[in-house]
């Protein structure tokens, strides 16, 4: 998985410069833009890194939209597909391959699919500020080819490979 090599191998970069931004002014619609222009180049059917990797939190709401899909009652959706992790509450089960809703790249609930999911790379939409976002994208650089490269074009837009060098 080269996505993961090059992620980690600027995992410290990426830190670095998420604590630049915090510290500089940024127009963030200009990254946001960025981030929109590099997601409408990658084919996320082609990867799907995000269902195989990340875990995705499931809000009451978001239960009650697949509940509604699945032709389920609410507790059902509760106990068939989601589980309590300590670290992030509630969120989707998971099976070797990944979200128990992966079926080969594709999401088999995609238009009752959770929030996160619908929001993910959290580049352009998503819940906090940009910068309370960039928090994870170092992680998030490790398997998302969005990420990884909205991150790239962001140093490039406010200098900061020159500046780290």
């Amino acid at each position: 998985m080269q996505i993961r090599r090059l992620g980690e191998r600027k995992r410290g970069e990426n830190e670095k410069f998420r604590a630049y931004l915090k510290r500089h002014n940024f127009v963030e619609r200009r990254y946001k833009r960025i981030a929109e222009e590099i997601a409408g180049q990658i084919d996320c059917t082609a990867c799907a890194n995000c269902c195989k990797v990340a875990t995705a939190q499931v809000s009451d709401r978001d239960v009650e939209r697949l509940a509604k899909y699945l032709g389920m009652r609410e507790r059902e959706v509760l106990s068939e597909y989601t589980e309590v992790s300590e670290d992030e509450g509630r969120i989707l089960k998971r099976n070797e391959n990944g979200c128990v809703f992966l079926d080969g790249n594709l999401c088999s609930v995609y238009e009752a699919r959770p929030d996160t999911c619908k929001d993910f790379p959290h580049l352009v939409h998503g819940t906090g500020s940009f910068l309370s976002r960039m928090w994870k994208m170092a992680d998030r650089a490790c398997y998302c080819p969005i990420v990884y490269n909205a991150l790239e074009a962001y140093k490039e837009e406010a200098g900061f490979r020159t500046l780290a060098g």
